[in-house]
C-alpha cells in the first residue's frame, strides 16, 4: 500500500496543469505547454550504490534524446518499482536532465524464526521465498508471512499469528525476523454424515483417516483440519463404498466449518449411497482376432453373484492387460462396461479388449524424490520409457507407489510429448518420514510387565529397503534380532529377507527348564498373485540349548534326583543344531491386516529339517481366518479361525521337547500356556506332542454407550482345541504310563473379552471357562496380554 501511494503521488505530481490558453509550471521543474512535450536531454541516476545507473536506465520506458510526457514518467515508475529493487523512486526535471532518484531495498543479512515449537526452521525455511543475501522487498515479506501461516494451518493450528520485523544493521543491511505467535491447535470438534443409511456414523468414520478431537488428541496429528486430507477421505469413502456393492455412491457435498470462538471445526459429509449391487453375468470379448476370449476368463476376479467390487473390476483390467501384452499386443486396451439392472440390482460386467492407440513413453519425469532413489520409483512401472503406453498399468503404478508408505502423496500425469504417438509421463511424490524408534510396553499373565525397543527404517539410504534392530523381553524372556529385507532382490519382484536372532527362556511358572534359541536364516517371497497370493521359500539355521535352571544355580542336576524335572526334559539337556529349509504359501485378501473387517487370511507351511545339524524332521502347519461385517451399522465383526499342524520325525532321529507343538492360552483361552496336552504324570510338566488343532468363533462388537475416543470394545468367543501323540521316544523315556492326555481329546472354551486401543498401544483381557477339559489340564479363567510400538 505504501508502494501504490507512493506511485499514485508521482502520477499526479506528473500530470500537466492546463489552463485555457495559459501555462503552468510543472512539477519537474520545467514547463509543458498543450503544444510540446519534454526532451530527456540527459538521465542522471542518484542514490544507486549497488545497481549499476545503466541498469536503472534500462528499465525507464524514456529514452535520451526524445521527448517524454506524463504518461511515460508514470510507465516509468510502474517499470521500477515492479523490479524489487527499489524501496522508493523519483523523477524530476533538472534543466535539461531528467533525474532519476532511488533509494535501494536493503539486503538481508540474517532470516530467523522466533517463537516456533511445533513447526522447526529448516520447515519454515522451504515455505517463506526471503532468503539470507537477497533483496528485501514487502510484497515478498507479506507473501512470507501466508506461507507461515498456511504452514501452521496443515499442522492444524488455525490461530497462529506472524509479524514480522525488520532490525537495521546499518550500511543498508537489515536482519529479518518473523515473531510467531503459534495458538492453541483447532482440533475436529465433531464428523457427521448426512445420507447414509447402510452405514452408521461410528463405521464410516473408521473408514476415513480424519478423527475427533478427544482425550488422546495429544497423541496423534490427524484430529486437525486438513483440506488434503480431506480430500484423501472423499477418496477412501467412495473406495469404501464401491467395494461394498454401492456403484451409484457419490459424495454430494463436503463442508469444514471454523468456531472461532471455540477454535475447533464441524466436518461433514453428505452422501448419496444409492443401492447396493450383485454381479450378474460376465463376459470376456476381444475385437483382436487371435486373442481368444475364454483363455483370459482365468484372468477375471469378478464372479458371478457376487457383490460388485470396484478394486476387483480394476484388478481384473491390469491382470488381462499384462496377459494380452505377454502375448504380443503390446497397444490393447481392456474397457470395462458395466450394465445396471434396476429391478435385480445386479450388474452385467463385459470387459472388452480392442486395439488401441498407438503411442510410446517418450519419457518418465521423476520429481520431488530428495531421498528416494530414482530407481526405486521406476521398479514400480510395469512400463517404460519406449514401450506402449497404457493408462492402466500407470494406475496400478501409482497404486503400488502409494502402498511402499514412502509417500505422503503421489501423482501420475501424462502430456503429449514431441509428437502425437509419443507421451510424457510425470511423478510428482512428496516424500515423508519413514524411519520409527519404537518403545513397546505391556503386561502378560504368563512373563508379567513386557516391553521391548526397536529401531527401524522402511526406506533404508532411500534404497527401499527395510532394516529393523529390535531387542526386549519380560521377566523370564529375552528377545534380540535383526531383520534386512530387499523388496527387488536382482531387479526382480522378489523380496529378499535376512534375519538373526536370538530368544532365551528362563524358568516360570508354565515352563521347568531354560531355552536359549541363536539362530538366523533368509527367504525369498514371490508374489504369484499381486496383492493376494504368494510364496515364500526359506532356509534356517539354529542352535537350541535346554538346560536344568537348578544345575545352572547350584551345580546339581535335577535330573540326578530324578523326579523333579520330568525324564522327557533330562532326555532333551543339552545343545543341538537344527538346519531347515521349507515354503509357506499365503493367501492374503484381509482389507486392514490389524484391525480387518473383511477377508479371508491364509497360510500353509511346511519345514523339512536334516540339511546337516542334530535333528531330522518334517513339521507341517496351517491356518485360516475369515473376517466378515456381521452387522456394518452396528459394527459387529464375525471371525472364524481353524488352525492345525503335524510333526514327524526322519530317519532314526528323534523329537526334543522343543521341536514338539505346544498349546495352551493362545490358542484355546481358558487355559495355560502349556495347559493342554501330553503332559508327565508326575511332576506335571509339559512335554508336547505332535499333533494339533485349534478353532475359534468370536465376534467383536463397539461398546455402544462408551465414545468412540476411548477406543474399547468387546468380544464373545468359544474356542476348541486338542494337542496329543507325544514322540515315542519322549513317551519312553517318561514311562508308558507315566504320560497322561496323550490322546486326541478335545478341550473348549466360551468367554467374552475386552478390547483397547489405549496410548500405550492394544490390550485384551479375556474371561474364559473352559466347558470341556481333561484331568491334568491347567486352567486359567482370566488373561490379560498386550503391548505396542509408539
Amino acid at each position: 500500500m505504501q508502494r501504490l501511494r507512493k506511485i499514485s503521488r508521482a502520477v499526479m505530481l506528473s500530470a500537466p496543469l492546463f489552463v485555457a490558453g495559459g501555462i503552468l509550471p510543472d512539477p519537474f521543474g520545467f514547463y509543458v505547454t498543450s503544444a510540446e512535450a519534454a526532451v530527456a536531454g540527459n538521465i542522471v541516476v542518484r542514490g544507486n550504490t549497488r545497481i549499476e545507473s545503466e541498469t536503472v536506465i534500462s528499465y525507464l520506458t524514456i529514452q535520451r534524446g526524445r521527448s517524454y510526457s506524463a504518461s511515460d514518467v508514470d510507465e516509468s515508475l510502474k517499470a521500477l518499482f515492479a523490479t524489487g529493487l527499489f524501496e522508493d523512486v523519483r523523477i524530476s526535471s533538472e534543466g535539461g536532465s531528467l533525474v532519476v532518484t532511488v533509494k535501494e531495498n536493503p539486503i538481508i543479512g540474517r532470516v530467523s524464526f522466533e517463537g516456533n515449537r511445533r513447526v522447526s526452521d529448516d520447515q519454515l525455511k522451504v515455505a517463506v521465498r526471503t532468503t539470507e543475501r537477497s533483496m528485501l522487498t514487502r510484497a515478498k515479506v507479506q507473501s512470507d508471512v501466508q506461507n507461515i501461516l498456511e504452514a501452521y494451518r496443515r499442522t492444524g493450528r488455525y490461530r497462529a499469528s506472524v509479524e514480522p520485523k525488520i532490525i537495521d544493521r546499518g550500511n543498508n543491511r537489515v536482519d529479518l525476523v518473523f515473531e510467531i505467535t503459534e495458538g492453541e491447535k483447532t482440533g475436529v470438534e465433531r464428523i457427521t454424515f448426512i445420507g447414509n443409511s447402510n452405514f452408521s456414523d461410528r463405521r464410516l468414520r473408521d473408514v476415513i483417516r480424519t478423527r475427533e478431537s478427544g482425550l488422546l488428541s495429544w497423541l496423534r496429528s490427524t484430529d486437525t483440519y486438513d483440506p488434503d486430507r480431506l480430500s484423501a477421505d472423499q477418496e477412501l469413502l467412495r473406495q469404501f463404498y464401491y467395494q461394498n456393492g454401492y456403484a451409484d455412491f457419490r459424495i454430494v457435498s463436503v463442508s469444514a466449518d471454523l468456531d472461532r470462538e471455540q477454535n475447533v471445526f464441524f466436518v461433514t459429509f453428505t452422501v448419496e449411497e444409492g443401492d447396493k449391487y450383485e454381479i450378474g453375468n460376465v463376459e470376456v470379448q476381444s475385437s483382436l482376432s487371435s486373442v481368444d476370449p475364454e483363455a483370459l476368463k482365468s484372468e477375471v476376479r469378478t464372479k458371478t453373484g457376487d457383490t460388485y467390487n470396484a478394486r476387483r473390476v480394476e484388478q481384473t483390467l491390469e491382470d488381462i492387460t499384462l496377459k494380452v501384452s505377454e502375448e504380443g499386443y503390446a497397444f490393447a486396451e481392456v474397457r470395462p462396461r458395466a450394465l445396471r439392472n434396476y429391478e435385480t440390482k445386479t450388474i452385467d460386467l463385459v470387459y472388452n479388449v480392442e486395439e488401441g492407440p498407438r503411442a510410446y513413453v517418450e519419457r518418465i519425469n521423476i520429481r520431488g524424490n530428495d531421498r528416494t532413489r530414482e530407481y526405486v520409483i521406476r521398479r514400480e512401472f510395469d512400463l517404460a520409457e519406449g514401450d506402449a503406453f497404457n493408462r492402466v498399468l500407470l494406475d496400478k503404478a501409482e497404486r503400488r507407489l502409494r502402498n511402499l508408505g514412502f509417500f505422503k502423496e503421489v501423482r501420475i500425469t501424462s502430456e503429449r510429448g514431441s509428437s502425437p504417438d509419443r507421451v510424457i509421463i510425470n511423478v510428482d511424490v512428496e516424500e515423508q518420514a519413514t524411519g520409527e524408534l519404537s518403545f513397546g510396553i505391556g503386561y502378560s499373565t504368563s512373563e508379567g510387565i513386557i516391553g521391548d525397543v526397536s529401531l527401524s527404517e522402511k526406506n533404508f539410504l532411500g534404497r527401499g529397503q527395510f532394516v529393523r534392530i529390535g531387542v526386549g523381553g519380560g521377566k523370564s524372556s529375552q528377545n534380540y534380532e535383526f531383520q534386512f529385507r530387499e523388496p527387488f532382490f536382482m531387479g526382480r519382484r522378489i523380496a529378499l529377507d535376512l534375519e538373526a536372532y536370538r530368544r532365551v527362556s528362563d524358568k516360570n511358572d508354565f515352563r521347568s527348564y531354560k531355552e536359549d534359541v541363536t539362530g538366523g536364516g533368509f527367504g525369498f517371497t514371490l508374489p504369484l498373485r499381486e496383492d493376494e497370493l504368494s510364496l515364500k521359500l526359506f532356509y534356517n539355521i539354529y542352535e537350541t540349548k535346554i538346560s536344568d535352571p537348578k544345575k545352572l544355580a547350584t551345580g546339581l542336576s535335577t535330573c540326578s534326583r530324578n523326579r523333579d524335572l520330568s525324564p522327557a526334559i533330562c532326555d532333551s539337556l543339552g545343545s543341538y543344531l537344527t538346519s531347515l529349509a521349507g515354503y509357506a504359501l499365503v493367501y492374503n485378501t484381509l482389507d486392514n491386516n490389524r484391525n480387518p473387517k473383511d477377508g479371508l487370511y491364509a497360510k500353509f507351511q511346511q519345514e523339512f529339517a536334516g540339511i546337516g545339524g542334530d535333528t531330522q524332521f518334517m513339521r507341517t502347519t496351517a491356518e485360516g481366518r475369515v473376517y466378515q461385517e456381521l452387522y456394518p451399522d452396528a459394527g459387529i465383526v464375525g471371525n472364524i479361525t481353524l488352525k492345525g499342524g503335524h510333526i514327524q520325525a526322519l530317519g532314526s532321529k528323534r523329537l526334543r521337547i522343543s521341536d514338539q507343538f505346544m498349546m495352551g492360552g493362545d490358542m484355546v483361552r481358558g487355559f495355560e500356556n502349556g495347559g493342554i496336552g501330553p503332559r508327565d504324570r508326575k511332576t506335571g510338566d509339559a512335554i508336547g506332542g505332535r499333533f494339533y488343532i485349534a478353532g475359534t468363533l468370536e465376534a467383536t462388537f463397539p461398546f455402544p454407550v462408551v465414545p468412540e475416543e476411548f477406543g474399547l470394545s468387546g468380544a464373545v468367543f468359544a474356542d476348541a482345541g486338542s494337542l496329543w501323540d507325544a514322540d515315542s521316544k519322549l513317551i519312553k523315556a517318561v514311562g508308558a504310563n507315566g504320560v497322561t492326555s496323550n490322546s486326541f481329546d478335545l478341550r473348549a472354551s466360551v468367554g467374552a473379552g475386552i478390547r483397547w486401543e489405549s496410548p500405550f498401544g492394544p490390550l485384551r483381557a479375556d474371561f474364559a471357562w473352559p466347558v470341556m477339559k481333561q484331568r491334568g489340564d491347567q486352567t486359567q479363567i482370566f488373561r490379560l496380554s498386550g503391548g505396542t510400538r509408539f
